[in-house]
């Protein structure tokens, strides 16, 4: 049996300690050890995003990250964006415009998407498109996508998050 290391994090609010093997990918100590499905592998070389977390406030590849280089860091995943309702305008925007099919990308897009929201609050759709460029999807063609990122940042810059009107 490998060694273990010791970690000490907080991974959505909680405070966690475990042992893991010190070649365990984030996502998969996520995944397996703490029962977090939201984060999905994919490619597993930091290229289609559908890993992505947040570590420390800033979004990561998971696959890419190791879970000892968490140790005494702050993690947030899909699961704790939802809890928290820090995505829930940007969510229903996913679910209004069809932004998500399969729904495999759809937690490494929000992920990728909410840090767009924050750091980027006057973003033009080819900023929100180069921004999401890291995120694969192979069902929806990325117009949804871009459109239910594109109509949340409008919204919020108007002040408005509750539910759209439609006037088709």
């Amino acid at each position: 049996m490998a060694d273990l290391s010791f970690i000490e994090l907080t991974v959505n609010g909680q405070p966690q300690q475990r042992g893991v093997s010190p070649r365990t990918h984030l996502v998969d100590f996520l995944r397996n050890t703490l029962g977090l499905k939201g984060s999905h592998l994919g490619c597993e070389h930091g290229v289609c995003g559908a890993c992505t977390v947040e570590l420390d406030g800033s979004i990561v590849r998971g696959c890419l990250t190791l879970a000892v280089q968490a140790d005494g860091r702050v993690v947030r995943t899909i699961e704790g964006l939802s809890d928290d309702g820090d995505v829930k305008d940007l969510q229903e925007a996913f679910i209004r415009h069809s932004a998500l099919q399969c729904g495999f990308c759809t937690p490494g897009m929000v992920m990728a998407a909410k840090e767009l929201l924050e750091h980027r609050p006057d973003a033009t759709r080819g900023e929100v498109r180069e921004w999401i460029s890291g995120n694969f999807c192979r069902c929806t063609g990325y117009h949804a996508i871009v459109d239910a990122i594109c109509e949340t940042l409008d919204r919020r810059r108007a002040g408005t998050t509750g539910p759209r009107e439609d006037t088709r």
